[in-house]
């Protein structure tokens, strides 16, 4: 009986063995994560962020949307009174008329005074305002043209100028487009430097040299010396 009862407790010791491992094995087996590991969730933004990702305008751009860089300057033309002007060498007139584009553009003013236009060939401008080159225009084009309609505005000038000399923050040459004082040139050219003879500046019209009190004229004294300026006048700043 004994060993009868031996064997039995070993067989029942092994089946306990073998029970246990099998209970570690399916254990392990739960446990051990089995394919890829997880993705994490994406953060969504919350709604306060989402609302500054909305808000925030595009790099170069401003609050109102529009391209912070500043426009390229318009070439409309000079500001200048058509009926009074007076053309003059080198100046750039715009000639436009109307659906012929092959008879329209910039041209410049000659030497002397006359432009080119296709076909037509050389007209007279020099001395003249803009209104009279748009008869003349007009006349030499309905040779060719019924009823042409013409536009003739001066684009850029450059046959009248004067000049800012010595001590002023900008020097240099300045379109004469409109009637200008001396005063006003001054306030164009910058203003005076620090170091600037207020009292004894002067234009250099030709061989006159015409005197100028920028003290005086500021105060409201002695209005009669700021002058219009002329084509070719320096202003003198010593």
């Amino acid at each position: 009986m004994i060993p009868f009862i031996s064997g039995h407790r070993s067989v029942s010791l092994t089946i306990g063995l073998w029970a246990l491992v099998g209970v570690s094995v399916t254990t392990f087996a739960q446990q051990t994560p089995v394919g890829p590991p997880p993705v994490p969730p994406v953060q969504q933004p919350n709604a306060q962020q989402q609302n500054t990702q909305q808000q925030t305008p595009p790099e170069g751009a401003t609050k109102e949307g529009k391209n912070a860089n500043p426009p390229a300057p318009s070439t409309a033309g000079a500001p200048v009174d058509s009926n009074a002007y007076k053309i003059g060498p080198a100046d750039i007139l715009n000639i436009r008329v109307w659906n012929e584009p092959e008879f329209s553009g910039p041209v410049a003013v000659h030497q002397d005074g006359k432009i080119t236009l296709p076909l037509v060939g050389d007209l007279q401008a020099g001395d003249q305002t803009p209104v009279q080159v748009e008869h003349t225009v007009t006349a030499a084009l309905s040779k060719y043209i019924v009823k042409p309609l013409v536009t003739v505005i001066v684009q850029q000038v450059e046959s009248k100028k004067y000049y800012m000399d010595g001590h002023v923050n900008r020097p240099g040459e300045y379109p004469l487009v409109v009637p200008t004082t001396i005063l006003e040139a001054i306030s164009k050219a910058g203003g005076l430097q620090e170091f600037a003879n207020e009292k004894h500046i002067y234009v250099l019209r030709g061989a006159q040299r015409i005197p100028f009190n920028y003290k005086d004229v500021l105060r409201g004294k002695h209005m009669d010396q700021n002058i219009e300026l002329k084509p070719d006048d320096h202003i003198v700043v010593p």
